[in-house]
């Protein structure tokens, strides 16, 4: 695909890798989009299993996670990775930010030559504590102006039921964000553009974090006082590490910063607040696990925040204590003291 296509329209083949409830709904939105703006589509989706690829294809849901959404026709799905990429001129990836390194060594000679590559993922790689954006761009050698990140307030059921929502796709290029945004703008969909990639990755990274701390003060049935506090301080802790890396204030106030912090400590259709809450009711770390279908990536991407704050120098004192409970060094009993015990100082002093 040459520039000047991606300037004059929008993706005619995409491949969704990953067919859990966020890239299952953004199938759903390429398929709306493209049906608004009477642009022919095919949009296919690898899974790992059978019988909800099956469900897409014969039945139009995926009721394992959208329950009764109804998928557009121009939705299909398999378990072979090799056909879902097959001349697939946009790549969105959705998959555990842990499992990507070793997938996409295996995807990397399938993808189209020219393909641009998005990534819905919001987490940290352990060992690494890199952004899935550098993994993507470290595996599958492509430069930046072909890897983008969409990410904000995006909590799939909402999107899925066609609720309005607005989010934002990151990528360094402008012509490929725009195409990007294109693509994906659907009536219920609005999409804003940006070059701040770091800022849009670490916005979506570490809400997850602080809606584990959200969720233990719920579990706690502390009040909306305390709930309120922890989003507000976690933003600063967020804007702290992302200007640290790079990323731009004006990132940390918008979509992906302020307006999905919000949404994911706030409904209890997120994930990472939810485990946040079970853990405040007394269930241990497996109990959680084993309660939730879907993978809360705040307790496997917290480690990684904790320790990437750490060689930065970024002081991240909810983070950390958060990382102590999920180790079982700190009670959730402790939580609320321990970060109420901090030297007093300006509010002002991010």
């Amino acid at each position: 695909m040459t520039a000047e296509g991606k300037l004059a329209g929008s993706a005619r083949s995409v491949a969704v890798l990953g067919a859990g409830s966020w890239g299952t709904t953004f199938a759903k939105i390429l398929g709306d989009a493209a049906t608004a703006a009477g642009t022919p589509r095919s949009i296919r989706i690898w899974g790992r299993r059978a019988e909800i690829v099956d469900e897409i294809n014969t039945g139009h849901r995926n009721s394992e996670y959208l329950k009764d959404i109804v998928l557009p026709g121009s939705i299909t799905a398999s378990t072979d990775v090799r056909e879902v990429l097959a001349g697939a001129d946009l790549v969105v990836v959705a998959v555990p930010a842990q499992s990507l390194r070793p997938q996409l060594r295996e995807w990397k000679d399938m993808i189209a030559p020219g393909a641009v590559v998005v990534s819905l993922m919001k987490g940290l790689e352990l060992g690494t504590d890199a952004r899935m954006s550098e993994v993507i761009a470290q595996e599958l050698d492509l430069p930046l102006e072909r890897i983008a990140v969409v990410s904000g307030p995006n909590l799939a059921m909402e999107i899925a039921r066609e609720e309005p929502t607005a989010s934002v796709v990151a990528c360094t290029d402008s012509a490929t964000a725009g195409w990007i945004a294109r693509t994906c703008t659907a009536p219920y969909f609005r999409p804003y553009t940006t070059a701040d990639v770091v800022g849009v990755e670490i916005g979506g990274i570490v809400k997850n974090v602080i809606a584990l701390a959200v969720g233990i003060c719920e579990g706690k049935e502390m009040g909306d006082n305390t709930k309120a506090s922890v989003i507000t301080r976690g933003l600063a802790e967020t804007s702290r590490l992302a200007l640290a890396l790079g990323g731009d204030a004006k990132t940390m106030a918008g979509l992906a910063g302020l307006g999905d912090l919000v949404a994911t400590c706030s409904s209890p259709l997120s994930r990472n607040h939810t485990a946040g809450r079970l853990l405040g009711q007394g269930l241990t770390l497996d109990e959680v696990g084993r309660k939730m279908t879907q993978t809360a990536e705040g307790i496997k991407s917290g480690q990684a925040v904790h320790e990437l704050a750490g060689k930065l120098g970024v002081e991240m004192p909810i983070t950390a204590a958060v990382v102590a409970v999920l180790a079982g060094k700190l009670s959730v009993d402790q939580l609320g003291p321990v970060l109420l015990s901090r030297e007093l100082k300006p509010e002002g002093d991010y």
